[in-house]
């Protein structure tokens, strides 16, 4: 089946649940949008208040609290806030290509010494981030995610505190299950929430080379993209008509549906790319969706920038959307 530039659009945005709230648990709407990109802890609360519906701000906090879902540094070193459900196969998955990448780009040796160190030190419970560098030091702490498996533990990375810096051993915060098959659980969970997409895009999102994603693809529907490209997926998943109307939606900073693994389907036009991700502003900044693609920029503040055209009832809805996640952060 050939897929239109905007049929994918109106998939990934049906997929991540910006084309209706729904109605799901945060650990079921994690899953079902491919987990949340989370470098700044209130992103992940707007991230999710624009996906779920009728979302109390204090529930991502009690679920954090309750361990139903782990915030944790996943896939290309970034943190990510998952289900507990994911977490575990999401971690086996990545765990050798990080190391792998680790050990390339650093040109260190690998940690096994120093994950020594740090479990021992872990056993008497979490530590800050300033603690763990006195104990393995400041070259090692960047990769040794890649040899122990930590969550971020709150109160740190919640609303109220909003630096995700205590650490504690994944093995004590949740019982780690078999898992057959992770790497093929992280190609589903990506097509769950991105797909239909390319060998490449799968790839590029979990941080490992194309060849590693190759043998998980046998078996998997594909479609054809309007370049020729293949695109893979899993069956039963929404395919919108590229005429599916999508409604203003407010999208926090580094969200997933933006960056380079999700390019194919335009929800930032390139044109604008320059808008929210440059040099100067290294933690991006909030966006506005309309008709399915960035239409302008917010911040906390209540700024709301238009960088295209707006006709009267779309600013309407901007501002009356914007109105709601002012209540939603007060």
């Amino acid at each position: 089946m050939k897929l239109s530039q905007r049929q994918l659009n109106r998939a990934v945005l049906a997929r991540q649940g910006l084309l209706e709230r729904r109605a799901l648990d945060l650990p079921d709407a994690l899953d079902a949008m491919g987990c949340l990109q989370a470098q700044y802890a209130p992103s992940m609360y707007i991230g999710l208040w624009s996906r779920v519906k009728d979302l109390r701000r204090d529930a991502v906090t009690e679920a954090l609290n309750e361990r139903e879902i782990i915030q944790a540094t996943l896939m290309r070193f970034t943190i990510h806030l998952v289900s507990a459900g994911d977490y575990w196969p999401l971690a086996l998955a990545i765990r050798d290509s990080r190391r792998a990448w680790w050990g390339r780009v650093t040109k260190h040796e690998p940690l096994d010494e120093p994950a020594a160190k740090l479990r021992e030190a872990l056993k008497a419970g979490p530590l800050r981030r300033k603690e763990i560098e006195a104990v393995i030091g400041k070259d090692a702490i960047q990769g040794i995610g890649a040899w122990v498996d930590l969550v971020r533990v709150p109160p740190q990375g919640t609303w109220e505190k909003r630096r995700a810096d205590n650490f504690g051993l994944a093995d004590d915060w949740l019982p780690r299950p078999e898992v057959e098959d992770p790497l093929r659980h992280l190609v589903a969970r990506y097509l769950t929430g991105f797909g239909p997409a390319a060998q490449g895009d799968i790839a590029n999102w979990a941080g490992m080379p194309n060849k590693d994603v190759a043998p998980t693809l046998a078996g998997l529907v594909t479609h054809e993209a309007e370049d020729g490209t293949t695109l893979y997926d899993l069956p039963d998943l929404p395919l919108p008509d590229e005429d599916t109307p999508a409604p203003v939606r407010f999208l926090p900073t580094w969200d997933a549906t933006l960056l380079v693994h999700a390019r194919r389907a335009l929800i930032l036009p390139e044109g604008l790319r320059e808008h929210v991700f440059h040099v100067k502003m290294p933690q991006s900044i909030g966006t506005f969706l309309v008709d399915g693609q960035v239409a302008g920029t917010w911040k906390p503040d209540g700024t709301v920038t238009p960088l295209v055209d707006l006709t009267k009832r779309q600013r309407t809805q901007v501002d009356k959307e914007a109105a709601a996640l002012a209540d939603f952060m007060a």
